[in-house]
């Protein structure tokens, strides 16, 4: 998962999405309509239901379609995988995430240990849409690429804000570098969810405050 970084190198500031785009009104493929919108969280929210009952090797976009109601056609012309499909759901977990405000009363290491518990954190009370996420965002596939570009954009830029006049090019790399890690090791089951506030807060102070 370490390429959720950026498939393109570490900085993708500059592919990040334009603050002004409701994100939720756009698929991977195209710009949609409030109806095509509503059709595509319907079938997001399936997926989420889908992978409940089912995880990852049960989940289908088909069986998604007929939870959401719609005709297996229809989800196809939005999603072109169960992969595509649950990075969308989670770029959507990703892009509900509150604006990043950096307190100014604490540590860069402080503030930075923060925001990447709350990256690492987003997906985990739902252990089978975690476990999907992880294999569903090292897929090869053009349409989850594009997915994968956007969250690690996102993450870097958050990163960038918390650390504010601290944002070195050669920090910044490593602490996306450690989010991404993480969450591979957490969705192979390596770490636990709950093993990951500390761990992170524990890189975030080695990199901002080990002596240079």
């Amino acid at each position: 998962m370490s390429s959720l970084v950026s498939d393109q190198g570490v900085d993708v500031a500059s592919e990040a999405p334009e603050p002004a785009r409701d994100l939720m009104q756009e698929a991977t493929r195209r710009r949609l309509t409030a109806r095509q919108a509503d059709t595509v969280g319907r079938l997001t929210a399936a997926a989420v239901d889908e992978l409940r009952e089912h995880s990852y090797d049960g989940l289908t976009v088909r069986n998604v379609a007929a939870r959401a109601g719609v005709a297996p056609a229809t989800a196809y012309t939005y999603f072109s995988s169960k992969d595509h499909l649950v990075a969308e759901v989670y770029w959507r977990r990703v892009q509900s995430l509150p604006a990043g405000t950096p307190d100014r009363s604490r540590t860069p290491a402080e503030r930075v240990a923060a925001t990447l518990s709350e990256l690492a954190l987003i997906v985990a009370d739902e252990p089978e849409l975690a476990a999907a996420t992880t294999v569903a965002l090292l897929s090869p596939e053009p349409d989850v690429k594009v997915l994968r570009d956007r969250i690690g954009a996102t993450w870097h830029d958050r990163i960038v804000t918390a650390l504010g006049d601290d944002a070195r090019a050669d920090t910044v790399t490593v602490l996306d570098l450690a989010v991404s890690g993480a969450l591979l090791q957490t969705g192979m089951g390596h770490l636990s969810y709950a093993d990951l506030p500390d761990l992170l807060a524990d890189v975030a102070t080695t990199v901002l405050e080990a002596p240079k």
